[in-house]
């Protein structure tokens, strides 16, 4: 049996045309922004303004990272690829 046939825990997941982990390995998205499209997904099925509350942690989180990076970078000269 595929990944995808089944659920561990739930099913707030079932009800969508396309699993989060596929749009996010698809779009090669990083562990933060993957995380972003997870709860993004589920808050309504799932856990509520608590899965909305940390979509925005993940998001300051993947800001701070990106700050640093840049500054870095400009520090540097280097750029990432």
């Amino acid at each position: 049996m595929k990944a995808n046939e089944y659920q561990i825990a739930g099913s707030h997941y079932a009800e969508n045309s396309i699993q989060p982990w596929d749009y996010i390995i698809a779009n090669d998205l990083g562990y933060l922004e993957g995380n972003i499209v997870k709860y993004t997904t589920r808050w309504r099925r799932k856990g509520g303004v608590d899965d909305l509350r940390k979509v925005i942690h993940y998001a300051e989180k993947l800001i701070e990272v990106e700050t640093m990076y840049k500054l870095k970078e400009e520090h540097d000269g280097i750029q990432r690829t």
